[in-house]
C-alpha cells in the first residue's frame, strides 16, 4: 500500500508595514512558517498568515466577532466552489498581543508563535473548543504536533 503523500501548501506572509517586516524578519520567515502550519495540516491548502499590530487586529476582531480588543490570532477559513478537495483560510497574528502573551506565559517569541500558527491552522480545518469535548480534542492534537515540533506542551 502506498503512503499518503503529505499536504501541499502554498503559503503567503504578509506584514502589515515595512518596519515590522524589518522587526520580525529573522524570526518569522516563509520556511519556518510552512513548516509548522504543514506539520499541523490534513489537507492541500491555500493559507496567507498576516501580522498586524493593535489596531488592526482589534477592527477585525470587533468586525468579526463582535469582540472589542485586539487577540492573538484570527482564523478566516473559506469555502471553496466545485468541491475542490483544498483548504483556504488567512491567519492574522497580533504582534503587539504575541510579544506581551509570551513575556506573561515565560515562553520565547518564537514558542508562542509556533503554537499560534498551529492552533490557527487546526481552526482553518473546523478544529475547535467550543465545548468541553471539543477543547480537550483539539488540545490533544496541538499538543501532538507541538511535540513533532519539539516544543513543550502550552496547556501544562
Amino acid at each position: 500500500m502506498k503512503a499518503k503523500a503529505p499536504p501541499k501548501l502554498a503559503l503567503e506572509i504578509q506584514f502589515a508595514t515595512s518596519a515590522m517586516a524589518q522587526k520580525w524578519q529573522d524570526l518569522i520567515t516563509k520556511r519556518k512558517v510552512g513548516n509548522w502550519i504543514k506539520k499541523a495540516l490534513q489537507e492541500n491548502a491555500t493559507i496567507t498568515v498576516r501580522f498586524v499590530g493593535q489596531a488592526e487586529s482589534k477592527k477585525l476582531n470587533a468586525n468579526y466577532r463582535n469582540k472589542d480588543y485586539a487577540t492573538n490570532i484570527l482564523t478566516f477559513p473559506y469555502e471553496l466552489q466545485n468541491g475542490i478537495d483544498h483548504l483556504s483560510a488567512d491567519l492574522v497574528i497580533c504582534l503587539p498581543v504575541l510579544e506581551k502573551e509570551a513575556k506573561q506565559q515565560n515562553k520565547t517569541l518564537e514558542q508562542h508563535l509556533i503554537h499560534l500558527i498551529v492552533h490557527g491552522t487546526l481552526h482553518a480545518q473546523g478544529f475547535d473548543h467550543e465545548d468541553e469535548v471539543e477543547a480537550e480534542a483539539m488540545e490533544q492534537l496541538e499538543i501532538s504536533i507541538l511535540k513533532k515540533l519539539k516544543q513543550a506542551n502550552p496547556y501544562i
